[in-house]
């Protein structure tokens, strides 16, 4: 064998690249600054750059310092997550044996190419994909072929066996065998750099970044407005009130700084300062106590995602199941009728029985799985070979010779002695057609396997001889032999649908083995070959349907598996994926929540957003649940900081434009960082956890934080005429101290009810909860009784400072019927009305649809039980007709 010579091997180089996978790199720089480009950021840069113009250097520093620590931690956030690439890179076999210039060489196998000869033994990580060529390193024909475990790659439970002619593909283990291979393709172009290149394409911005940025979009619009009217208006005409509440003439209109610094404080009211950090803080919180259930959240936004997840796809091999061959309940022939008996053992033509035939006729210390789950079962399961004093002997009994599997003969083979009796027996094991044809052929049998196969369960049948000759044999049974479901993997997906999760399974293995799990499991059996994903026949609604309703695939490759992902979320789903080898990654890095289950590879840990510790799926009904009581706390602060900010804009917009009022900027700063600073506590607020997948009805959101926020307004504008036109002695300093108080308290408390979609009092919060919002309350409160110069807020003394809490706690009770009524009336008919766009209307006209079609039903229904009625009267009339006539 001479291999490639180095001329061949640099122009082949040259021509297909190294045998790796090369990452593509971003600059650090440009990717920091990207932090400083979403809404909010945004809203704070306008508000820094305003600041600036006016020369008020604190409020510039105070919102500098915000951009860049949000930034940094965003940027900090990213770096830690995105390392899928380097993983996979690590799968890859470092060394390989190959023929070069006549010699067998080992190289790097980063300098492999198409057309090398390499060299596969037991143990190897294959460093390429590679045809066999069936033949030894010594130029001999292969008796047998490779076993291959590709398990990470494809999915399958089993090692393959693979010969002449087949391809094994880069990253999988050689488990038995040595062959050479000649080298087919190389670095992106392999089965695993394909899986590689799905990950590096998936760029997708996350779903709690979107519906931010959603927000955002939402504020900045109504800011820009107001504060461009009043720029304008303050530049070029401007007027006032006077005590009737009349127009009086126009002034001369501001200079530029003059507008500007009104501008400022509209601009610094806007601004939801603390959204991303409370929302951060309690995720972040929610992270930690998922920590001590074994759940570790690599990405903090994977919380509040998993919490609006309505779909679980999950991978079968070493994920709902065991990953490991077991002996399942077997088919034994002539049960009961038997006389066969070992002496002093007690077994008789049971499972037991069969099990300890199949033990004489294994290869101790092979490294087949096979072999090794039949020796663990009958040491588990069989008392003599428990009590045995050394492990190589089987009490009672001795293996003379014994025969190794042959691909020929396809069973092994062993000559037994009973020493108690001195009766010699032969067993075999092998293949169930060529066992029981050596038996002279036997139907039960032969449809037991058939049985077994139909339900993706392997067989392997077991006989032994019943002569003195040794000759002739009986079947003694057929093994099962089935990668069994997790204990606790049944009782995950029933508590997943509990809770509105329909779990979809994914499997490399047949659809027949698919649909054993499945029922073993307490799924429905609609398992779907995926090869028809990429059916160009096949319109994608109609695959998309399919793939929505369907209980799970089989066959499938990383490209199948990204694809289901892909369809479900194109129609509207929020998908999970779990998975554990390099064949999930893709998957994983593309779910808006990826799941890496315990024993995974690196490549699924490192594109996984969540790492889950203990074995199985259990896990995840646990994070399913924290993660929507954490959504519960998030919805709940950005209703409120909503309301809030809307509330904010439009008292400053109005009282700045008709009344000529404002708080000092520090006051309004003051409003927002104390009130943010008390409401990160909500992270370990109680919360009422949704038995639904939670959304964020960014329609309903809007809307109803809308309606609080001008409610809001008009309480505040009570307050603001009763302290300027019914007391008249109030200073405009103490007007000013009046409204910063009431501001900061009656918003605030509405988070008392934002904190629920039922009334308040159903679900009372923590008492960390109300110490807090109460406390800075109460600091306010006293600030402004007493005063505070620094601040510039003058003492209004203790009758203003109670009346004014007073009314704020009685708004947020009465702002909570309002809060109810919204919710209750809001469907999403109402959402496709108000925002009619495409995918609303269909989804309106598809459930008017089954609406129709459920009444037909119920129609119908009633018409044929009012049927049935009559032809069970008819019947009763006829028979007591027919008796009376015999009387």
């Amino acid at each position: 064998m001479a291999g490639l010579n180095d001329s061949e091997v640099a122009e082949r180089l040259l021509k297909f690249g190294h045998n790796e996978i090369k990452e593509k790199k971003h600059n650090p720089i440009l990717k920091f600054l990207g932090y400083f480009t979403g809404t909010i950021s945004v809203l704070i840069e306008i508000a820094a750059i305003v600041a600036f113009i006016v020369r008020s250097y604190e409020d510039f520093a105070i919102l500098a310092g915000l951009l860049v620590i949000n930034a940094c931690v965003g940027f900090i956030e990213e770096a830690k997550a995105e390392n899928a690439l380097d993983a996979l890179k690590n799968t890859l076999a470092l060394n390989s044996k190959v023929f070069r210039n006549g010699s067998l060489v080992e190289i790097e196998s980063v300098n492999l190419v198409p057309g090398d000869v390499i060299a596969l033994r037991l143990g190897d990580i294959i460093p390429a994909d590679c045809r066999l060529l069936g033949i030894t390193v010594t130029g001999e024909i292969s008796e047998s072929p490779l076993q291959i475990d590709q398990s990470a790659l494809t999915g399958e439970s089993l090692p393959v066996s693979k010969g002449k002619g087949s391809i094994a593909y880069s990253s999988s283990i050689c488990k038995q065998g040595q062959m050479l291979a000649i080298v087919t393709k190389t670095g992106v172009n392999t089965f695993i750099g394909r899986a590689a290149n799905l990950i590096s394409i998936t760029t997708d911005a996350g779903h709690f970044q979107k519906v931010i940025n959603n927000i955002g979009n939402f504020l900045v619009i109504i800011t820009v407005v107001m504060a461009v009217t009043i720029l304008l208006i303050n530049l070029f005409v401007k007027w006032q009130m006077d005590e009737k509440g009349h127009i009086k003439e126009p002034r001369e209109r501001r200079s530029f700084n003059e507008a500007l610094l009104e501008v400022l404080s509209l601009t610094i009211a806007a601004i939801p300062v603390g959204l991303p950090t409370v929302l951060s803080v309690t995720m972040a919180v929610g992270a930690s106590q998922l920590a001590k259930k074994e759940v570790i959240v690599k990405r903090l936004t994977a919380i509040e995602e998993l919490a609006s997840v309505s779909i679980l796809c999950s991978d079968k091999t070493g994920t709902l199941t065991l990953n490991k061959l077991s002996f399942d309940e077997p088919y034994l022939a002539n049960k009961g009728t038997t006389a066969t008996d070992f002496v002093g053992t007690g077994i008789k033509n049971t499972a037991e029985e069969l099990l300890l035939d199949s033990y004489f006729a294994s290869e101790a210390g092979a490294q087949d799985p096979i072999e090794f789950a039949i020796r663990n079962a009958a040491e588990s399961r069989l008392s003599i070979l428990q009590n045995r004093k050394e492990v190589n002997q089987i009490p009672g009994f001795r293996v003379t010779n014994f025969i190794p599997f042959n691909p020929n003969s396809k069973y092994t083979e062993a000559k037994v002695t009973n020493l108690e009796t001195g009766e010699v027996f032969r067993v075999i094991k092998g293949a169930p057609q060529v066992v029981i044809r050596m038996c002279g052929g036997h139907k039960e049998a032969s449809d037991a396997v058939i049985d077994l196969a139909l339900r993706g369960v392997r067989a392997l049948g077991v006989a032994r001889t019943i002569d003195p000759e040794m000759t002739k044999f009986e079947v003694v049974g057929m093994i099962a032999l089935l990668d069994p479901p997790r204990h606790d993997s049944a009782d995950t997906i029933k508590e997943c649908k509990k809770l509105g999760v329909s779990v979809k399974m994914i499997t490399g293995d047949q659809m027949i083995i698919g649909k054993e799990v499945a029922a073993r499991l307490g799924m429905d059996r609609t398992i779907l070959d995926a090869t028809n994903l990429n059916n160009p026949d096949i319109d994608i609604e109609a695959i998309t349907d399919c793939v929505v309703k369907a209980d799970g695939f089989a066959q499938v490759i990383p490209e199948d598996k990204y694809k289901v992902v892909e369809l479900l979320q194109n129609r509207g789903y929020l998908v999970a994926m779990t998975g554990d080898g390099v064949n999930d990654a893709p998957a994983l890095k593309k779910a808006n929540v990826g799941i890496a289950v315990e024993g995974c590879t690196d490549a699924a840990r490192s594109a996984a957003d969540i790492v889950l510790l203990a074995a199985g799926l259990s896990t995840i009904v646990d994070g399913i649940k924290a993660s929507r009581a954490i959504f519960q706390r998030m919805r709940s602060y950005a209703l409120y900081r909503i309301a809030s900010t809307i509330h904010f804009l439009l008292f400053f917009f109005f009282s700045i434009l008709f009344y000529d009022f404002v708080l000092p900027n520090k006051l309004i700063l003051m409003i927002c960082i104390l009130n943010d600073a008390a409401t990160l506590v909500i992270s370990v607020d109680n919360a009422k956890i949704n038995k639904r997948p939670d959304k964020w009805r960014l329609g309903q959101l809007m809307t109803l934080s809308t309606i609080l926020g001008i409610l809001l307004c008009v309480i505040s504008f009570g307050h603001f005429f009763v302290a300027k036109y019914v007391f008249t002695n109030l200073t405009h300093g103490q007007i000013q101290t009046i409204m910063y108080l009431q501001i900061s308290s009656c918003p605030h408390f509405v988070i008392f009810s934002t904190r629920l979609t039922t009334h308040f009092w159903k679900n009372m919060p923590s008492t960390v909860f109300i110490v807090a919002i109460g406390g800075t309350q109460v600091i306010a409160m006293v600030m402004s009784i007493v005063g505070w110069k620094v601040l510039k807020a003058e003492a209004i003394g203790w009758e203003w400072g109670f009346s004014v809490m007073a009314v704020s706690l009685v708004s947020f009770m009465l702002l909570d019927f309002v809060k109810v009524w919204v919710i209750n009336s809001w469907s999403f008919e109402l959402t496709a009305k108000l925002w009619p766009v495409k995918s609303r209307k269909m989804e309106v006209d598809r459930r008017r649809g089954q609406k129709i079609v459920l009444e037909r039903v119920k129609k119908n229904f009633g018409k044929i039980k009012i049927l049935s009625k009559v032809i069970h009267a008819c019947a009763l009339f006829k028979h007591s007709g027919e008796r009376h006539l015999k009387k």
